[in-house]
This record gives structure tokens, C-alpha cells and sequence, in this order.
């Protein structure tokens, strides 16, 4: 019923600096991990990496498992395609190139290393997010991608597909029946299972697109009406000439949010907790960074940001052995994941000094390990 736990370690850290499989592998190991997600940013990734060196690379990989025995468990995107709008793009020979000369190629990389796979590759743009029929059509277009690419990692005997939960309404899934709604219909579609992976700082965001209350309305209605400068409150993508001039401007504004409910957020939705019970059982990879809640900024999980930081493993562990013991209710999702793996996600600047990043990597890792002290451990174990 409950799923092995591994701690693991995204090689962003080492983006530029230690950028051989051997380099990175062996830090993981000085630190006591044995298990990477390799980030397509140090070297791999497939929009400037020919074909035969990425072959070069993987023979790379598996000479230094043989090594140092770290393995590489999943590839993940990077900074290159989570700044395009990828597979949301409204030209579709920009989708059809991120979908079978990005991604496919990302798959076939992964299963020859018996990896997984977790990505963002996609986003709308503010015109296709702010028009409902734009929107849903760019919605369905992504879903059946989403759909063909779970069918084919299927194929090709990839251990788990990923898609990351993000912060905003542009950037799909960004809220937790939005994540559910994305699984349900890829898994619908062709009966192949994609998941999300969660990261501990991706709900900082959601705050700022509330669903606005009623009172809250009301006082807007009143002060627009009245001259007075306008709040920031979040009204989604409403122009003011649809409702401001009607003659029950609060209830117009009322129905119009009713009726786009992709726009806004839950209170829910900003809850890194939250998210683990509900879809923890269903995220293969969990990214693992350090934040106050007011920012995603991966930090290490080092005694300075401890101190401050809402990110603690007893409480992320008991979440997610909730989310386990709901997963018998859930019955139009994908099965729950077999395997976790919490990811260490830790960027360094690039200013940051070499051995700064090494020592946080260091930190971060022993303190972990405190909760962790054992890979392929059960959910159940730990948490007891």
C-alpha cells in the first residue's frame, strides 16, 4: 500500500561547474546520495545536444554508476524549455518540434537508462488564458499531447511520466483540482498514467490569484464607482467595460468569475501541505527546497534557512502517508506511485562560490538523512 521513499539529488546544483557524469556522481556520493535527477541544463539536453553525444553521455552515466553506484532514477527539464511556451505554443509546428524533437527524444534518453521522466515544458499566453474558447481548445490540445506522450513512455518502459504543478493561472496544473483534472483526462484518453510532480515551493504563488469573496467584491464595486484608486485584488482577466457600467456591477463580476474558474486559486492551492495530502500519493518525484512561503527561491535546507523555513521532512512524511491512506477513494486517477523520490532541488548562483554550493548540498543532504536514513524504505516505516 505504501510507496519506497529514496532520497535523490537534482544535478542543477552542478549546471556548468561539474558538468561529467563522473564529477556529479561522485559529489552525490560524497554526500550520501545515490540516486540523481539529471537535469537536461548540464548537459543533456537534446535541443543543443547532437544525437551521438548524448549517446557518448549516457555510456558516461552508466560507467559512472558502475563506479561511484549512483544511479540516475529520473531526467527532468530545465530552464531551456520552462521559458518557451512549448507544448502551449499557438503555432503548432512549435508544439509538434518540443513534442517529438524535445520530448521524445528526453523519453528515449531516460528509458535507456531505466529512468524516469518529469518535465514543464508548456505555457498559454496571457491572449489564450484571458479568452475561454481560446483557452479550452488550447486545454484539450495540451491534454492530448499529455496523453500521446504517457502511451509512449508507456511503451517504452519508463518507470514514471511527470508533469511539475506550477504557480499561476498560465502555467497548467498550478492548483489541486486543476493537477487532478489533468491526470483524469490524460488517463481517460489512453489509459496510460501520467503524473505531477510536486516541489515544496510551488504553492508561494497561488496567493496572489485568490478566488476574491463576496464582501470583497462589494467593496471594490463601491470604490471604483466612487473614484477611488483600485485594490490589487485578483479579478482574473475581466475587462471593467463588461461590468463596472451594469446595473448590479457585483453580482456581474459574481457570475463572471463563476464562470472562469481557471483563473483563480483556492486558499488550499497555497498550501505545500495541503497538496501533499491530497496528491502526494500520485507525485513520483517530490522537489525538495527550503522556503519561508513567500518565495521558490530552492533553498538549502541549511541552519540559516531552517530556522525560518516551513519545509520539514516529519511534516512533508505524515502528509504524504495521508495522502496513501485517501488514494482508496480516488478511483478515476492513475494507481498511486510504488516509488518516491524527494529531490533534493537546490540552485546555486552564479556568483556563489564553488565549495558555498558543495557545502549546502552537504548540509542539506545529512539533514535529510535524518528522516531518511535508508533508501527503498516504506512511507509507513518512516513515519513510524
Amino acid at each position: 500500500m505504501f510507496p519506497r521513499i529514496y532520497l535523490a539529488l537534482d544535478n542543477c546544483f552542478a549546471s556548468k561547474r561539474w558538468t561529467e557524469p563522473e564529477e556529479w556522481a561522485q559529489i552525490a556520493a560524497d554526500a550520501g546520495i545515490y540516486y540523481i535527477e539529471a537535469s537536461a541544463d548540464n548537459e543533456c539536453d537534446p535541443l543543443y545536444t547532437t544525437p551521438e553525444a548524448l549517446e557518448a553521455w549516457i555510456d558516461k552515466v552508466r560507467k559512472a554508476t558502475d563506479r561511484t553506484g549512483v544511479r540516475v532514477a529520473n531526467l527532468y527539464s530545465g530552464h531551456g524549455t520552462y521559458t518557451t511556451l512549448g507544448l502551449g505554443h499557438p503555432d503548432a509546428r512549435i508544439r509538434d518540434h518540443i513534442h517529438h524533437r524535445w520530448l521524445e527524444p528526453m523519453i528515449r534518453t531516460a528509458a535507456a537508462l531505466g529512468a524516469g521522466l518529469g518535465f514543464f515544458c508548456h505555457a498559454f499566453s496571457q491572449a489564450t488564458v484571458a479568452d475561454p474558447d481560446r483557452y479550452a481548445a488550447a486545454e484539450a490540445e495540451l491534454y492530448a499531447r499529455l496523453a500521446a506522450l504517457a502511451r509512449y513512455a508507456q511503451e517504452l518502459g519508463l518507470p514514471s511520466l511527470s508533469v511539475e504543478q506550477m504557480y499561476s493561472p498560465h502555467q497548467i496544473p498550478w492548483t489541486i483540482e486543476g493537477a487532478r483534472r489533468l491526470m483524469r483526462a490524460v488517463y481517460r484518453q489512453g489509459g496510460s498514467a501520467l503524473y505531477i510532480t510536486l516541489d515544496t515551493g510551488h504553492q508561494t504563488g497561488q496567493r496572489h490569484f485568490l478566488r476574491p469573496e463576496p464582501a470583497q467584491l462589494d467593496a471594490y464595486t463601491h470604490a471604483r464607482r466612487s473614484g477611488d484608486a483600485p485594490s490589487d485584488l485578483w479579478l482574473g482577466y475581466i475587462a471593467d467595460s463588461d461590468w463596472l457600467d451594469d446595473g448590479q456591477p457585483t453580482h456581474r463580476l459574481a457570475e463572471q468569475i463563476e464562470r472562469h474558474p481557471q483563473w483563480f486559486a483556492e486558499p488550499q492551492d497555497a498550501d505545500l501541505y495541503a497538496w501533499a495530502q491530497t496528491l502526494g500519493c500520485f507525485a513520483p518525484i517530490i522537489h525538495l527546497q527550503q522556503t519561508d512561503g513567500s518565495v521558490s527561491a530552492h533553498r538549502p535546507f541549511t541552519e540559516k534557512y531552517n530556522r525560518d523555513g516551513i519545509v520539514t521532512p516529519q511534516r512533508l512524511l505524515s502528509a504524504l502517508h495521508t495522502a496513501y491512506q485517501r488514494a482508496a477513494d480516488v478511483s478515476d486517477l492513475p494507481p498511486p506511485c510504488q516509488d518516491i523520490y524527494l529531490t533534493l532541488e537546490i540552485f546555486s548562483g552564479t556568483a556563489e562560490r564553488p565549495q558555498h554550493s558543495l557545502n549546502n548540498i552537504r548540509e542539506s543532504a545529512a539533514y535529510w538523512r535524518e528522516f531518511i536514513p535508508r533508501d527503498g524504505l516504506t512511507l509507513d516505516q518512516l513515519v513510524s
